[in-house]
């Protein structure tokens, strides 16, 4: 992780303070699934849904660097998602480090900060203007994956990503960190809340944004948003 984050934004002194900052963050106490483990998970799905058709070269796209304008590279993954401008794969990356790097537990609350955090610790480690507003409006969208626009590639990518844990063989481990997250909030509380969450991801007609998100998780995700949901009704 080291390596990527330097990549995608130097290694000056700035950069390895707020690399460090970052990591702090991910690390902290009171979390039981937004950890470091998550960070790493989304930037790999990051890899998958980009790298090309044959597997190879999955990663590269954050040797682009913090300097580099206007990343060009397409990303054989995310083309299902449309034509919002040229995908910029940095800006995506970079949006996964910081993407819950402020976590207290209130949605919508803490992607705002973690965007302000992108705004403040960026430019100080080099990033165009352009690309930091970037990040920032993509950490503003995994408040709620479903606000992001036809055709925003650089979104469907980070939110497809993000969701990708869905899928996972791990999912019940996956389940039962978001419970301790919300240690605080009263088991029916949280069992009707939870419910209304998975309800209404499973209404929607795709849970992933991206072509190779679909093949590679929709039909497993949906299972084990179901199997979760079947237990919850019968509490």
């Amino acid at each position: 992780m080291i390596d990527d984050w330097t990549a995608l934004a130097g290694d000056s002194p700035a950069s390895r303070a707020t690399r460090a900052e970052l990591l702090a963050r991910w690390s902290e106490p009171h979390r039981r699934y937004h950890t470091t483990a998550h960070l790493s998970a989304v930037l790999a799905a990051v890899d998958r849904l980009t790298a090309p058709e044959d597997g190879t070269g999955a990663g590269g796209a954050a040797a682009e660097g913090a300097g580099a304008e206007g990343a060009g590279a397409e990303g054989a993954g995310a083309e299902g998602a449309g034509e919002r401008g040229a995908f910029d794969p940095v800006a995506v990356r970079l949006a996964a480090w910081f993407h819950d790097a402020v976590y207290e537990g209130r949605p919508g609350w803490d992607e705002e900060r973690s965007a302000q955090l992108a705004q403040s610790r960026l430019p100080r480690c080099g990033v165009p203007a352009a690309r930091v507003a970037e990040v920032a409006r993509l950490v503003r969208l995994t408040a709620a994956h479903d606000r992001a626009e036809p055709g925003d590639r650089d979104a469907a990518v980070l939110c497809d990503a993000d969701l990708a844990v869905l899928a996972g063989p791990g999912y019940d481990a996956y389940a039962a960190a978001v419970r301790e997250e919300y240690a605080h909030v009263p088991d029916e509380a949280f069992r009707r809340g939870r419910a209304e969450v998975l309800r209404r991801l499973l209404n929607t007609p795709s849970l992933y944004r991206t072509r190779r998100g679909r093949e590679l998780w929709e039909e497993r995700a949906r299972a084990n948003l179901a199997a979760e949901l079947a237990v919850l009704e019968r509490r």
